[in-house]
């Protein structure tokens, strides 16, 4: 690697980082009723995708078990979800999103869009559609070289 595409490299991961780091405040700031953004993630992925077991959700977060564990847990006290034993598999259990759990994400997304609704109004339509091949193709290789 040359000098000027490692300065190239280290400028778009500096980057990134950063803007991981701040949307993820951000983000945090607007979310309704105490909710954190580990919540809110799960919640919409359970939202989009139906049931799926703790271990699913963790590679799926690229989190522990007892991480992803220990968020289920805040998450089905809050009502949000439901963890049922897979009948076939006792070791095995399954998360679902409950109603109050699809009404706190709502009301999750409802603050989050306006927000970045600004944001990607001060950038520009164009920027943003611009953009988005090129982080969506860097997520892919990241999660291919996650997964080999």
């Amino acid at each position: 690697m040359s000098t000027s595409e490692g300065a190239l490299a280290i400028s778009l991961i500096s980057e990134l980082l950063t803007a991981d780091q701040l949307l993820r405040a951000r983000i945090g700031k607007v979310l309704p009723n105490k909710m954190e953004l580990s919540h809110f993630s799960v919640l919409n992925l359970l939202a989009r995708g139906g049931e799926k077991t703790p271990a699913q959700l963790a590679r799926a977060f690229h989190l522990t078990r007892g991480a992803m564990t220990n968020t289920l847990g805040k998450l089905e006290i809050a009502g949000y979800v439901h963890i049922r034993p897979d009948w076939d598999d006792a070791r095995r259990k399954f998360v679902s999103i409950s109603p109050a759990g699809r009404s706190a994400r709502d009301a999750a997304l409802a603050a989050i869009v306006p927000m970045l609704d600004e944001m990607m109004s001060d950038l520009g339509e164009d920027n943003v559609r611009a953009a988005l091949p090129v982080l969506r193709e860097l997520r892919l290789r990241l999660d291919e070289e996650d997964k080999g």
